[in-house]
């Protein structure tokens, strides 16, 4: 592995750390200090709507000026935001942190960017899927730890060790080398990406598949918690289990092709709602938590099968538009779930696992237009 992709995958390792141990506790955090489920769903809407709006002027912008001075701003306002949220007693500032914090996701566009050019001679979604890993990797252990020290010192005190962690990642993070910028015509100005129909159909499978396996995640914990009476130091465990099954799945199978892995990344979700739906005990738990590890192989397909459509000296801006409409899905899905939720707790799962299925079919489909028209184009080569 290149050097650079050894740092970042460094990086994103202690990163995973140190989010996961006090991500999974958010709901429960904010239910804590005051907030109902509807509002927990109306604030990760929030949380979404702040990451759609920076995705595309990011996504722009490192095809401009570079990928990894965005990455580094990412990684600071990252830092700023979670002392916020450390120094927050009460829900307002809170919320206010946690909305900053989530105008950080910007940087994926910049980061799988940087990753593509930086892969070598390895496939897009190899590299993408091993680098998930990283961050993943981290985030095996940063669930229990956050479940046993939530449960000792408070949950407040995750978000000051997380702060720690976080001033080491971006520190470990400079010392990567920047990138060139591609150069710009008139055939890869931008502009091609609405013109280029198989990207925007594209799109439009990308918000319906998150949509669909994001529905079932926001209330989980506290789901869990209220209506399974699991403690949160056993919630913790199921997020590491969460973080072994995204490890396990990534390296397994992250040399599929990638609308094979994005169609097994949808129905492993699919089957984590199953579980949570028609199941009850840890044992079954914990393999719909692994099976979650799905999502994140979804989604490391989908950013390959992007590449796959658009000129290089566009990724950065058609990663970010792929990006918006995943963000969509994280704006809109939270608040269904959290209605779903107030009229029948487990009506969440039920609803989810429909939808995956429908995204399943629609993504199964364009999968078979996309080969059969690649089919016809070598046929009239050929002739």
């Amino acid at each position: 592995m290149y050097r650079d992709l050894i740092l970042v995958s460094l990086s994103l390792l202690l990163w995973g750390f140190g989010e996961t141990s006090f991500y999974s506790f958010l709901p429960i955090y904010l239910q804590n200090l005051g907030a109902t489920p509807l509002k927990i769903g109306i604030l990760f809407g929030i949380y979404g709507f702040a990451s759609a709006l920076a995705h595309i002027p990011a996504g722009y912008l490192a095809d401009k000026l570079g990928r990894k001075p965005l990455m580094m701003a990412g990684w600071i306002i990252a830092i700023a935001a979670t002392a916020v949220m450390a120094g927050s007693a009460s829900l307002a500032p809170f919320a206010a942190g946690m909305i900053l914090y989530g105008t950080t996701m910007f940087i994926i566009a910049p980061l799988n960017s940087y990753l593509t050019v930086a892969r070598g001679k390895w496939s897009v979604q190899r590299v993408l899927t091993l680098v998930s890993v990283s961050f993943n990797f981290g985030g095996i252990l940063g669930p229990v730890f956050g479940g046993y020290i939530g449960e000792v010192y408070g949950l407040r005190t995750l978000f000051w060790i997380a702060l720690l962690i976080f001033v080491l990642s971006t520190l470990t993070l400079t010392i990567i080398h920047p990138q060139p910028v591609q150069p710009r015509s008139k055939e890869n100005d931008g502009k091609g990406l609405l013109s280029n129909p198989r990207y925007l159909w594209f799109l439009g499978i990308l918000l319906l598949a998150y949509f669909s396996m994001y529905l079932p995640q926001p209330l989980t914990p506290n789901f869990l918690q209220n209506q399974r009476n699991l403690s949160l130091a056993q919630i913790g465990q199921l997020y590491s289990i969460s973080g072994v099954g995204i490890v396990t799945i990534n390296l397994v199978l992250g040399h599929l092709g990638a609308q094979t892995g994005f169609i097994i990344g949808q129905f492993a979700v699919g089957l984590f709602a199953v579980l949570l739906w028609k199941t009850s005990g840890f044992p079954w738990y914990a393999l719909a938590f692994f099976l979650l590890g799905g999502s994140r192989l979804a989604r490391s397909m989908a950013t390959a099968q992007v590449r796959m459509l658009v000129h290089e000296a566009n990724m950065g801006l058609a990663f970010g538009l792929a990006e918006t409409f995943s963000s969509t899905a994280i704006i809109l899905a939270p608040m269904l779930a959290g209605y779903l939720y107030n009229h029948e707790p487990v009506s969440v799962f039920a609803i989810g696992v429909g939808l995956v299925i429908i995204s399943l079919l629609t993504t199964i489909s364009f999968g078979l237009f996309i080969n059969k028209s690649r089919i016809k184009s070598i046929s009239f080569q050929k002739i």
